[in-house]
């Protein structure tokens, strides 16, 4: 079904295949694109680097660690260029979020937070299923691969990201943006110690695994990341960097800095219990202390992207760069393997109702 929607797109002379292996026989193709239910991710990007193609691979890197850990062996003994498909971190706007961040005007920065919230059917995968959808017009064996052995069911072939045989649900589709953006930004590569994670399914319940809510709380070097998604709502996407002098915000396709007011101000919530004399004469004190008149507080400033601008095309072309240079891509498969570890930890987390740790001597999710 998807080989002839393929081919009403871009032409019959496109040349198809039902079994990827052929295209990997090919001299005349140096890289491939994996498009993939997250399942399958690990099988075709170790059959291709073993065949000495370059890979982009969509997001999630991987559906579990084991799966991940392979890939990475795979890309470096084979030495290939590998890059992750999480659009952001090849952004402008992430890249000028990523100097501003770098050139410490927000300050300490403790916690950032972001969200993607949704409210549609679409936004839940709750995709719609062709009338012709059958095992005649989709081949469900190649579709399950390594997944458990199961009659056809159109529903899970189409809305695979609400099923854990095939995806990783919210952590795999949206948790991925939020986990890669913010490494983008502020350069911090690597697995979280730990995670909690809660959250439910309160609408959607249409034999999915994954809850249509879900947050968790991460524990990265000196930074907690908290992240939510919620498919029972509409309020867009934020991420939030709260800094100690400025915060910033990226939404939409703008990022917000807006200082912190720090302009020096006596006590007074705590002076209500004091004599009159005490209260003057710290006040007497503090205003000798601080004989300048307050500075006024910086302005909001903000920066967009141009209208129009579409970060997939500078993130592809970071690719196809690395395929004729031999140059480092910006999301490679350390980095896109620790966003990935980062998602199954939230997951662990949420399904086992506990703490999720990351054991570095085992590579191993505990709890």
């Amino acid at each position: 079904m998807h080989q002839k929607a393929g081919l009403e797109a871009y032409g019959k002379e496109v040349p198809t295949s039902k079994d990827y292996r052929s295209l990997l026989d090919r001299k005349d193709i140096d890289a491939v694109i994996v498009a993939t239910s997250d399942h399958l991710h690990r099988r075709i990007v170790v059959d291709a680097c073993a065949a000495g193609k370059d890979v982009y691979c969509e997001k999630p890197m991987s559906h579990n660690v084991a799966d991940g850990l392979a890939m990475v062996e795979a890309v470096q003994s084979n030495k290939r260029i590998f890059e992750c498909g999480s659009q952001r971190v090849s952004s402008i706007l992430y890249k000028k979020a990523h100097e501003i961040y770098a050139s410490g005007r927000l300050g300490e920065v403790h916690h950032i937070e972001a969200y993607t919230n949704r409210n549609s059917p679409s936004g839940a995968w709750v995709y719609p299923v062709p009338h012709d959808a059958s095992p005649k017009t989709i081949d469900w064996d190649s579709f399950l691969k390594d997944a458990p052995q199961r009659p056809f069911e159109a529903e899970r072939f189409f809305r695979w990201r609400c099923f854990a045989d095939y995806g990783e649900g919210l952590t795999g589709d949206l948790f991925v943006h939020l986990l890669s953006g913010m490494q983008g930004i502020t350069g911090i590569n690597t697995i979280p110690d730990r995670a909690y994670s809660t959250g439910s399914l309160t609408h959607f319940k249409d034999g999915r695994d994954y809850p249509d809510f879900m947050t968790t709380l991460y524990d990265y070097p000196g930074l907690v990341f908290t992240v939510h998604c919620n498919q029972n709502t509409e309020s867009g996407e934020q991420t939030i960097f709260h800094g100690k002098q400025a915060t910033m915000a990226l939404v939409g396709n703008s990022v917000i800095i807006t200082p912190q007011d720090l302009r020096p101000e006596p006590e007074g919530y705590s002076l209500d219990g004091w004599t009159a004399a005490s209260k003057k004469q710290y006040l007497d004190e503090w205003h000798a202390a601080h004989p300048a008149p307050p500075v006024s507080v910086e302005q909001v400033e903000s920066y967009s992207v141009p209208r129009g601008y579409d970060e997939t095309v500078d993130h592809l072309a970071n690719f196809f760069h690395a395929i004729e240079t031999r140059e480092h891509v910006v999301e490679d498969e350390v980095f896109g393997n620790h966003t990935a570890i980062a998602c199954h930890m939230g997951n662990h987390s949420y399904f086992h109702k506990t703490i999720a740790t990351w054991d570095a001597a085992s590579k191993t999710i505990k709890g």
